[in-house]
């Protein structure tokens, strides 16, 4: 760390006299929980493997929310991210309400893609009807686009699009909007989230006083999210010191070559070690929540800071771009030190908030229209949350579930209009 981050650490990340109820904020949110709308578990008759749908909230008869597949998954687990979906829209003002859908299997598994159809061919009621998906942990949009073309839906979007008046001119706009590659090649819809995340942290430091050039960021993931984050990050000259991916944590105080560390990525999105300059160095995968950093981004797996780890994390502000990336008890935990965590209802909305601006026509096929629109709508909110935090201790995540709480109420009996 350099002499101005050791600064800034002793001024920011210090014990401090938090608002009275800011230490239990997260337990109070994981307890106040309402109930989901529609909860459905299935059962693969081939495999045995379980999959389950969760409609946290319906807003006009929608819901969206991304599938994941990975070995052990539950239903908790994505009613805890259907609940986060719910906030995510609501925090960004989207007329759709949050779900999520989970596969419990390997997706390595060369069975996978035939596990998923099937499971989205139990769900094919909803699908038609009530439930908009994406890509999410273990799945890509392009197995989605696969198994539903093979189902007759011709897109994951089919509920939203069929409610368009003209569904062939809506259609074929998506298709256009998700073709959309940025400089480098890359799909705008493949790096949009990561860039979102990007500008959260570039917000966080912003509104804590902190120059990019000397703000250092810790990313655990090197995946679609994980990536993109680093990437964009770097591309603003912050110094992007620690990337983890399963097999590791690759180190370097003045900064990684992001770019390219990100080009020696296999298909698992595990970077070749072969490859790697000798001035990196490895640590453990778990070493990148201890890594001294300013920022640290877990955009891996949920609940990664957990009551185990939280011990761990050095950061000054912690950027949640995994969802559910911290567990009520680390948060509280992070809240009690100082530490401010930027929810992932919010940090990592921009893919969410973004197939919606496609949906209903606000964003096209220039990158750059999508990106200002983002960064203009991530950099006034995160602000928000921080000027908050030094005022008042109030936690981001408490300040952003009012704002998603008042958009709710504002989107109640809302009609959804999908030009």
């Amino acid at each position: 760390m350099t002499a101005m981050s050791s600064s800034r650490r002793d001024e920011h990340a210090s014990p401090v006299r938090p608002d009275p109820t800011a230490a239990a904020t997260a337990h109070e949110m994981a307890a106040t929980a309402s109930e989901p709308e529609h909860q459905l578990v299935w059962t693969d008759p081939v495999t045995g493997a379980r999959g389950f749908l969760v409609i946290d909230t319906l807003v006009g008869g929608l819901a969206t929310g991304g599938t994941r597949m990975r070995a052990g998954c539950t239903l908790s687990e994505v009613a805890d991210l259907a609940r986060g979906m719910a906030t995510k829209t609501a925090a960004f003002g989207l007329p759709v309400g949050g779900a999520k859908g989970g596969v419990d299997f390997d997706p390595r598994d060369p069975r996978a893609t035939e596990v998923l159809e099937r499971f989205f061919g139990a769900m094919r009621p909803w699908l038609d009807h009530h439930w908009v998906t994406a890509e999410d942990l273990g799945v890509s949009q392009s197995a989605l686009d696969e198994v539903f073309a093979r189902l007759g839906l011709e897109q994951s979007f089919h509920a939203a699009i069929r409610r368009s008046p003209n569904p062939t001119a809506t259609l074929r706009r998506v298709h256009a909007g998700l073709a959309t590659r940025v400089p480098g090649g890359q799909l705008l819809g493949d790096v949009i989230g990561g860039y979102g995340v990007a500008r959260a942290c570039l917000a966080a430091a912003h509104a804590l006083g902190w120059e990019p050039a000397a703000t250092s960021v810790a990313v655990q993931g090197v995946g679609t999210m994980g990536g993109a984050t680093a990437w964009y990050l770097h591309e603003a000259g912050v110094r992007v010191v620690a990337l983890a991916d399963v097999a590791g944590t690759l180190y370097r105080s003045g900064g990684l070559d992001v770019p390219a560390l990100l080009a020696l990525r296999d298909r698992y999105g595990e970077i070749d070690r072969t490859r790697v300059p000798d001035d990196v160095e490895r640590r453990p995968r778990e070493a990148v929540l201890s890594t001294e950093a300013d920022i640290l981004v877990p955009a891996a797996v949920s609940y990664a800071v957990d009551a185990d780890t939280v011990g761990d994390v050095t950061a000054l502000v912690v950027v949640e771009a995994a969802n559910s990336a911290t567990t009520p008890e680390a948060e509280a935990v992070l809240t009690a030190r100082g530490v401010p965590v930027v929810p992932d209802f919010v940090a990592n909305a921009g893919a969410a908030a973004w197939a919606w601006w496609l949906l209903q026509g606000h964003v096209g096929t220039e990158p750059e229209d999508s990106f200002r629109r983002l960064r203009t709508e991530m950099e006034t909110k995160v602000a928000a949350l921080l000027v908050e935090w030094r005022t008042t201790r109030v936690p981001p995540r408490r300040t952003a579930r009012l704002l998603a709480e008042r958009n709710l109420r504002a989107l109640a009996g809302a009609e959804i209009v999908i030009p």
